[in-house]
């Protein structure tokens, strides 16, 4: 939820977000102004209480005094009405309000205003034509869609043999890696409680992208991101100083309906309604946390070079940033089956966008007031995009797919995937 004090820096996301902070000022305005009328209504009517006290009951002093104060008490109980349902919609306009960008990124009005910030390895030259990821995978027999599509419709896949084996490899590999780089691994369950999806942002603006289910009267919701349950661990926490930087990481299966993006890619793994991915989340003091995005995407990015691909970083204007987050970048893979780049990490700072909306604090000093915190999170990485940017990035021209060397120990010393 966003700091009050920090709506003109929202506004800067474009028209529709000034409009939307317009009309919670408007609601805040007559919210304010309901108030101080029934401040005042009350005094007026304890003044008339206290009054009625020192009058014979059965005088028409008293019944006028009394007609009064029932009148006063209508209005005031139709003005707390009133109160009520401005304070709903006040709450409701301030969840929908993004959070506002950092200074250093850039104001746009989408992707083809994000800016390449640096870029690793070179596309590769082959001496034939390069294939989409899913004819590969199908013509090597690891990649069944329609098998998905039988079982679930559209927008699923049964990874059959070597498949298999490398998401799963695949998934070893980046939990080791950010191991090794100080994160503490956690596996969190993959249906959460409404609060959680709030305090993560997902709800209520994205609901329609969620999906969901029943047990008995209890509502529960898929997953959509690691991201979501690890950093509801310390959802409505007094963090203790000597407990931060806490760094977590986690491999969790993810559920997306995908309710707006009808017709875009629908071919391949790009965008499925169940997908794995590693995620990495830090909860940290608000002056880190800068500092903290930068090595947080160099993890996510060690993966990628670990893997030999080749890639770029981008850093995403306004129009293009999540809502969220106050500043993120964007590890874009090459794809020379589709030949294109494709994001398969964002890595974002939320600052303490999420930690109010969570009621995620910490204690600077014994005594001292509770601070929000911040966090910052990204994608270490989406799996199967992973798979996708080494089936085409990594695909020879007798159709097999080389194993970068640095997985093969977790494939059992496999060097390809062939036929």
């Amino acid at each position: 939820m966003l700091d009050v004090s920090r709506l003109d820096d929202a506004a800067r996301r474009g028209p529709e977000v000034a409009a939307l902070i317009e009309e919670f000022r408007g609601v805040e305005v007559s919210r304010k102004d309901l108030q101080g009328t029934l401040d005042h209504l009350r005094a007026k009517r304890n003044s008339a209480n206290k009054r009625m006290a020192t009058l014979d009951k059965k005088s028409d002093e008293f019944a006028t005094a009394r007609d009064e104060m029932r009148e006063i008490s209508n209005q005031v109980k139709s003005g707390e009405n009133e109160l009520n349902s401005l304070e709903t919609k006040s709450y409701e306009l301030r969840m929908h309000i993004p959070n506002a960008p950092h200074e250093s990124v850039a104001t746009g009005d989408g992707e083809e205003q994000n800016s390449e910030e640096s870029a690793w390895g070179e596309k590769q030259e082959y001496d034939f034509k390069p294939k989409p990821h899913w004819e590969v995978g199908e013509d090597l027999g690891i990649l069944d869609f329609e098998a998905g599509a039988k079982l679930s419709g559209a927008r699923f896949c049964v990874l059959r043999g070597m498949g298999s084996k490398l998401n799963r490899a695949l998934i070893a590999f980046m939990l080791d890696i950010h191991g090794e780089n100080g994160y503490l691994e956690v596996l969190p369950p993959a249906l959460v409680k409404r609060p959680a999806m709030e305090g993560t942002g997902q709800l209520p603006k994205f609901e329609d992208d969620a999906f969901k289910t029943m047990s008995g009267d209890t509502e529960y919701f898929l997953i959509p991101t690691g991201e979501v349950p690890v950093t509801n661990l310390h959802r409505e926490e007094i963090l203790d100083i000597e407990d931060l930087p806490i760094k977590y990481t986690a491999y969790t299966p993810c559920f997306r309906a995908e309710a707006g993006s009808y017709g875009k890619d629908t071919r391949g793994l790009i965008r499925q309604h169940q997908f794995d991915k590693v995620e990495l989340v830090q909860i940290l003091e608000p002056q880190d946390s800068y500092d903290a995005l930068i090595k947080l995407r160099q993890s996510a990015e060690e993966v990628l070079r670990r893997l030999e691909l080749h890639y770029r970083v981008m850093d995403l204007c306004t129009g293009d940033l999540g809502f969220c987050a106050a500043k993120t970048y964007d590890l874009e893979v090459w794809l020379p089956g589709q030949e294109s780049y494709r994001e398969i990490s964002s890595c974002s700072n939320f600052e303490d966008y999420q930690a109010r909306r969570a009621k995620i604090r910490y204690r600077p000093a014994a005594g001292e007031k509770a601070r929000m915190t911040h966090t910052v999170n990204g994608s270490g990485l989406a799996v199967g995009r992973t798979i996708v940017a080494i089936l085409e990035q990594h695909q020879q021209a007798d159709g097999s797919v080389r194993i970068p060397k640095a997985l093969q120990p977790y494939l059992g010393g496999v060097e390809s995937i062939k036929n």
